[in-house]
C-alpha cells in the first residue's frame, strides 16, 4: 500500500521510494511485490495497481481503504500487507498478514502540533492498527520504545527495529561542481517541514541572539514545505529584527538541497521530536556538520558526529552556532561520511524481507496443520 508515492512529499514519501527503489535493484527478492497506489509510476519494475482517491463529499476515501482495496487483496491474493504510513487498507481477510510501519507517534504524544482530524483519526484507529498488526517496523529504538509505552500489552517480539538508509545522491560536491556552483556568504541551514514540531522559532530566537555580536555577515537559511500550524511561524519571520538576512526558500527540488547542504557552514535541526530525522544523515552524507537536539531519537541518530542543543534553552543553540562562527567545532568531512556509512538502504531491504519472512515461516507452518 504506497499512497504516500502519490499524496506527498516529506518523509513518508522518502521512505516509501527508497524501500521500493532499494528492493528492485536486489539481486533476488524473496517475494513477489504488487504495489497498490492512487496512480502508476512507468520507471518502478514492480507491479503497480492503480485505485484512484477521488476528492468527493460522500467519503469515497473510507470506501476505498475498507471496501475497493480490500477486494483487490482478496482477488490477487495476497499473503503479505505491508502499509508504510500505518493507517489502513482495513478490512482484510484473516489469512492475510499486517506488516504496519510507525515512524513516530507525535499525534499521540504531541497531539498541540497536529490538526485535530489528524489527533481523532490517530486515536480512534491506532491502538488497533497496532493490535492487528503481525509485525510492526520502527526506524529507532526511540520510536520503539514510545509503541511500547503506548500500548503495554504488544508482545515486543512482533516490534522490530531498522534504522533508515541515506539517500545516495547526498554526497560532498566535487570540484569541477563546484566551478559552476559559486559559493554563497556563509549561512546556517534548516531543513524541515514549516510545523510546530520542527522547533523554528527557537531557531528564529536564538538567531536574534547570534547576530547581536556577530559581524560576519553569516546569513540562516530555511527550506521546507508549508505543513500545518504554521501561522505563528510566519508571523515571527515577517517582524524578524534581522529578517533581512533569513530566507525561506520554501520546497526545493534534490538538487538544490543538495547544493544548500553542501555549502552550509552547519545543519541546525532543533526538532522537539523525531521517530529518526533524514536531514540529520542528509547533511552528513554531503559533509556537513549538524546541530540538533539532544533529545528523542536525535542523539541515536546523529551518534558521536553531532553536536547537540537544549531545545527548551536558546543559549545553548546560540553558544553553538558562535562556536561555528568562529571556527572552533566542526567534524571532518571523512569522519561524517564514515560515520553515515552505516544507513543504508540495501541493508534495509535486506532486513526488511528478513522480516517479512518470519511471517512467511509463521503462516507455511500454521498450514501445514
Amino acid at each position: 500500500m504506497a499512497d504516500s508515492l502519490d499524496n506527498q512529499n516529506a518523509g513518508v514519501h522518502q521512505y516509501t521510494r527508497s524501500l521500493i527503489e532499494a528492493l528492485t535493484k536486489k539481486k533476488e527478492c524473496a517475494f513477489e511485490y504488487v504495489i497498490f497506489r492512487q496512480k502508476k509510476d512507468e520507471a518502478l519494475d514492480f507491479e503497480q495497481i492503480a485505485v484512484k482517491n477521488i476528492q468527493l463529499p460522500i467519503g469515497y476515501a473510507s470506501l476505498r481503504l475498507f471496501f475497493i482495496i480490500p477486494f483487490l487483496i482478496r482477488k490477487y491474493k495476497i499473503d503479505i500487507v505491508f502499509e508504510p504510513a500505518h493507517f489502513g487498507p482495513f478490512n482484510l481477510p484473516k489469512k492475510t498478514k499486517r506488516v504496519t510501519m510507525i515512524h513516530d507517534l507525535t499525534p499521540i504524544l504531541f497531539p498541540q502540533y497536529h490538526r485535530w482530524h489528524s489527533r481523532v483519526l490517530q486515536q480512534l484507529f491506532l491502538p488497533r492498527i497496532l493490535q492487528k498488526a503481525n509485525l510492526i517496523l520502527s526506524n529507532s529504538d526511540t520510536t520503539s520504545n514510545d509503541i511500547m509505552k503506548y500500548q503495554r500489552n504488544i508482545n515486543k517480539d512482533k516490534v522490530k527495529r531498522i534504522y533508515l538508509g541515506k539517500d545516495e545522491y547526498y554526497s560532498p560536491i566535487l570540484e569541477n561542481e563546484k566551478i559552476t556552483q559559486p559559493k554563497p556568504n556563509p549561512f546556517f541551514l534548516f531543513v524541515g517541514t514549516i510545523e510546530p514540531r520542527k522547533n523554528i522559532i527557537y531557531l528564529l530566537d536564538a538567531f536574534e541572539i547570534f547576530k547581536k555580536n556577530d559581524d560576519k555577515g553569516i546569513r540562516l537559511k530555511i527550506i521546507g514545505g508549508k505543513g500545518w500550524k504554521y501561522e505563528s511561524i510566519f508571523k515571527k519571520l515577517e517582524t524578524h529584527p534581522n529578517r533581512n538576512e533569513i530566507e525561506y526558500l520554501g520546497f526545493v527540488e534534490k538538487n538544490e538541497l543538495k547544493y544548500y547542504y553542501n555549502h552550509a557552514m552547519v545543519m541546525i535541526y532543533p526538532s522537539l521530536y523525531e521517530g529518526f530525522g533524514f536531514p540529520i544523515v542528509e547533511a552528513m552524507s554531503c559533509g556537513t556538520n549538524v546541530i540538533t537536539s539532544n533529545i528523542s531519537s536525535m542523539p541515536e541518530v546523529g551518534g558521536e558526529m553531532a553536536y547537540y542543543c537544549n531545545p527548551g534553552n536558546v543559549e545553548s543553540l546560540t553558544e553553538l552556532m558562535h562556536q561555528f562562527s568562529n571556527g572552533t567545532l566542526g567534524r571532518t568531512t571523512n569522519e561524517l561520511l564514515s560515520y553515515v556509512a552505516r544507513f543504508s538502504w540495501m541493508q534495509y531491504a535486506e532486513a526488511f524481507e528478513d522480516a517479512l519472512r518470519t511471517l512467511s515461516i509463521q503462516k507455511s507452518r500454521l498450514d501445514s496443520f
